[in-house]
């Protein structure tokens, strides 16, 4: 019998002048470690887990203990459950960890998120996928900077409860203006301690990221830089809604692990409530323009978190800004060793105020991706992004035959595939090496017939010469490519965001369609970077429902589609012109034979 669920709360919330009813579940308190080695102990009975094995990476609460100690780190001590006392007079508490044995005050590298300040101590081994086991220290936070690291080089670590997590007072708020203002307090709070030396900065991933642009967002006088790696920046495009078509299970799985005490902000209730854009979602946009501080910035060409990671690089008014995208998984990339020695560089020179040449750091680097395990390019300077020397094309689709080409058609033609079972596909060869780097837009005419709404799913991949699928790999898994999201009652384009090469989407109104209508529609592709050689073919895939592959992602991938019994229509050629625009990237220098791509 399941457990039944504690029942939640209901508070008034007013955003941009108007006035919400947000509910918020009972939270999950979490796992002691007693519980989780129960845990454990069933499952190894049963043959479900080995000794060494992780059995949560959040949902853990350790014992409220303030206390200072000297760490199993040489030189690096830890207070321990430090508290911060908000303006409003919740108290939030957080684990400091800085060097030992020193009268230098150093700077504070803080990591805001609702991970839970020492999961790892709920675990027999630390581990994070595609990191070697021991390459973090038990003293991480989740997703966040190591101390076993950066305390050996001169920096302090704050790992942060906010509010309503763990210990700390109140209830979790998701990454609204309530989780910035907070972070803001504790930045001005942390940086006035005897041992800082009043500069402060933040670090982590994904959804401490997510929290680390907000509070960059509110401007805290003692934020001297920042590093945003892989974060959203629009909750509702990026994540509750993608394309406008509700996925709330990635969402229920983090309120469910969380560890709460009292009570967290219930985001799917809310997306089931408010299908469409509102001030509540409003505020969890990050408000770019105000964020004007130094800042590193990198996005992987293979993580959900891509969009919200180049609209903060594009969209932060900041002079001094770096983008570096590469291809691999958000965790191994975090904690590689040239990862962060190089954003070590960035804080040595914006919090210890060193000259070392840090502006000499080309403004964007990007992996450019080719097949399998392999690049075609590591690290590529660049100027800008989108990159200026960028030429779109159109790729024409035939829906006759599933071809297309640079050339539109002139007969018209129509393909038609169930949304519940099938997909179709356009093929286009290269005559020519071909690097598409930067935005593309699929422009579609389409007609659902049987139903008012379709729900659709693009993605581009790589096939061979001889129609072979060509995947690219990461953490031995492979990637679907490029994708996009659209629910086609939501076609309309905001007009302030909206371009040429990116059509956002203004999810303010329902467009439903009528029996015969075929409609005009631009779907937004998330960032990508590949080359195809001579050769090669690129396939458009279309589908009506998120069609999951080996890539481990894909499990909380669980939209909830709008495309009732009707069969989707694509219609392409004459009139119809349906089409592929792609972002063709051209050698920076050609004579004869020879092309240099940089």
């Amino acid at each position: 019998m399941a457990e039944e669920k504690a029942p939640g709360i209901v508070k008034s919330m007013e955003f941009g002048g108007e006035t919400f009813d947000v509910p918020f579940a009972k939270g999950n308190p979490g796992k002691s470690r007693e519980e989780l080695d129960e845990i454990k102990r069933k499952l190894r009975e049963e043959g479900g887990a080995s000794d060494g094995e992780m059995v949560a990476t959040m949902g853990f609460c350790a014992p409220y203990q303030p206390r200072t100690y000297m760490t199993e780190l040489p030189g690096v001590i830890c207070e321990r459950d430090q508290a911060c006392v908000l303006r409003d007079g919740v108290t939030i508490y957080a684990d400091i960890y800085r060097p030992a044995n020193t009268d230098e005050k150093v700077p504070v590298i803080c990591a805001f998120g609702p991970f839970g300040k020492n999961p790892s101590e709920g675990m027999d081994s630390w581990q994070l996928m595609g990191v070697p086991p021991k390459t973090v220290s038990q003293y991480s936070k989740f997703e966040s900077p190591d101390p076993g690291y950066w305390c050996r080089n001169g920096y302090a670590v704050a790992n942060v409860d906010p509010r309503g997590v763990g210990n700390s007072e109140g209830d979790v708020y998701l990454w609204g203006h309530q989780d910035a203002q907070d972070g803001y307090d504790f930045i001005e709070w942390v940086t006035q301690q005897e041992w800082c030396n009043g500069k402060a900065t933040m670090l982590g991933n994904s959804g401490v990221c997510m929290s680390h642009w907000r509070i960059a967002a509110t401007r805290p006088p003692h934020l001297a830089c920042l590093a945003a790696w892989e974060g959203q920046g629009d909750l509702y495009r990026e994540s509750y809604f993608c394309g406008g078509i509700p996925n709330p299970d990635y969402e229920t799985h983090i309120i469910e692990a969380l560890a709460v005490n009292n009570y967290i902000e219930d985001t799917p209730a809310m997306v089931a409530k408010y299908p469409l854009m509102n001030n509540y979602y409003k505020d969890k946009i990050v408000d770019w323009n105000k964020i004007r501080i130094p800042t590193y910035v990198t996005a992987g060409w293979v993580h959900h978190h891509l969009r919200g990671a180049f609209e903060g690089f594009r969209r932060i008014r900041s002079p001094k800004k770096w983008m570096r995208a590469h291809r691999d998984f958000e965790w191994p990339d975090s904690y590689n060793p040239e990862s962060l020695e190089d954003v070590k560089r960035f804080f040595d020179r914006y919090l210890k105020d060193i000259n070392n040449g840090w502006e000499f750091t080309p403004r964007v680097r990007i992996d450019v991706m080719d097949a399998y395990d392999y690049d075609y390019a590591s690290k590529r300077p660049e100027e800008s992004f989108p990159l200026k020397r960028t030429e779109y094309k159109k790729i024409y689709l035939n829906a006759a035959d599933g071809t297309a080409s640079y050339e539109p058609f002139a007969t018209e033609s129509e393909v038609v595939y169930d949304p519940k079972t099938e997909t179709t596909s356009f093929n286009f060869r290269f005559e020519e090496d071909t690097e598409i780097t930067g935005f593309m837009k699929l422009h579609l005419n389409v007609e659902c017939r049987g139903h008012d709404n379709m729900d659709l799913f693009p993605w581009v991949i790589k096939l061979d010469k001889d129609g072979n699928y060509v995947p690219i790999r990461v953490m031995g898994a492979p990637f679907r490519g490029a994708w996009g999201f659209l629910r086609c009652s939501h076609r309309e384009l905001d007009p302030q965001y909206a371009s040429d090469f990116q059509p956002v989407h203004a999810h303010t109104k329902e467009e439903r369609m009528a029996p015969g209508e075929i409609v005009p529609v631009d779907i937004e592709f998330y960032p990508h970077s590949r080359i195809w050689h001579k050769g090669e073919q690129l396939s458009v895939v279309v589908a009506g429902r998120f069609v999951k592959t080996e890539w481990f992602h894909d499990t909380d991938m669980n939209h909830k589609t709008d495309n009732g019994d009707g069969m989707h229509v694509i219609h392409t050629g004459g009139q119809y012109d349906s089409y592929l625009q792609i972002p063709v990237v051209p050698p920076k220098y050609q004579v004869g034979d020879y092309t240099y791509r940089g």
